[in-house]
């Protein structure tokens, strides 16, 4: 029997959150991870990189990169530059006519008039509740008319420069990090990270992509961006912050042109049982890997300051 979305066991219009959730449990439940597309084949077009706002620069964040990297590898843009219909025309282009464009969202916190009443009366502070609004944007590849340079992609980092930035990155960060052993892995009581030694990897640059992992569940300790590290293997806390973890690593190779991958496939099943009961879960774990791939991506030596942002709001940069 086929597994039915929110919209339809509710018999009711489904919202924004539940799209996403749904969508992202597919892939999940088809073995497909929306952090980790097959970049460098056949079916990616467009080059390894995050996506970002053609009229702005801004690189988009949380949930939308995820959503904007789908689009990318479902229809083949060649581009990973995104552009309102407004945007498009105010660059002295536009959008072809018949083209459909992909949703995104912007992150945010409102206030209801009771809650303000309330919190008046007792002199408490108001609680708010966060939404997501849609916006849509477009493909630099589905508009024309657009300046030449306007869906123009960096170049990738010459051959032999991914490994030493990842190092640099290392060594820049005031983290403890010890190589050894046979095991990678995080304390947050000592607050030390441990990864074997490269040579214990079949491929080396999978050392690099284990260590930004691992510095990426460092971020989360409460001297730096205070997430919840305390479940146990096997807990819903745990499952979480495994899924914020990989898609830091995510964020923080597309940003350094490393092709991610894909190391806990034996997390997929507790993933799935997180999102299938928090239709929220997805949005808050997308924005807080973009949170920690930013902090992380922030000790970066000034000469790849172009890289070192990857957004930390899970806001739309339409």
């Amino acid at each position: 029997m086929a597994r039915q979305t929110r919209a339809a066991r509710g018999g009711a219009r489904s919202n924004l959150y539940d799209d996403i959730t749904d969508k992202i449990i597919a892939e999940l439940e088809a073995g497909r991870l929306p952090w980790v597309q097959p970049w460098g084949t056949a079916a990616a077009k467009a080059p390894l990189a995050m996506p970002r706002n053609a009229a702005t620069t801004r690189q988009y964040s949380g949930i939308n990169v995820l959503i904007l990297w789908g689009a990318v590898v479902q229809h083949g843009y060649p581009t990973q530059a995104w552009l309102t219909f407004r945007q498009a025309l105010a660059l002295g282009g536009n959008v072809r006519k018949g083209e459909r464009g992909t949703t995104v969202v912007y992150a945010d916190r409102f206030t209801p008039e009771e809650e303000r009443r309330r919190a008046r009366e007792t002199g408490e502070e108001p609680g708010r509740i966060p939404f997501l609004k849609r916006f849509i944007v477009f493909n630099a590849a589905q508009c024309q008319g657009l300046p030449e340079d306007i869906a123009a992609q960096a170049p990738p980092p010459p051959p032999g420069m991914i490994e030493p930035r990842v190092e640099a990155l290392i060594k820049a960060i005031d983290i403890d990090f010890r190589i050894g052993g046979n095991r990678a892995f995080y304390v947050p009581a000592h607050d030390y990270v441990q990864v074997p030694p490269p040579q214990a990897y079949f491929e080396p640059i999978n050392w690099h992509r284990t260590a930004l992992h691992e510095l990426g569940h460092a971020s989360g300790h409460a001297s730096r961006l205070g997430r919840d590290l305390t479940g146990g293997f096997g807990t819903k806390t745990y499952a979480f912050e495994e899924l914020v973890a990989e898609m830091n690593a995510a964020f923080c190779c597309a940003s350094l042109g490393i092709v991610p991958t894909f190391r806990h496939a034996d997390y997929i099943g507790s993933w799935l049982e997180v999102l299938s009961k928090d239709n929220r879960a997805i949005v808050r774990a997308a924005s807080q890997a973009s949170k920690a791939a930013n902090w992380l991506l922030e000790h970066l030596p000034e000469a790849d300051g172009e890289t070192a942002n990857v957004g930390a709001d899970g806001r739309a940069a339409a």
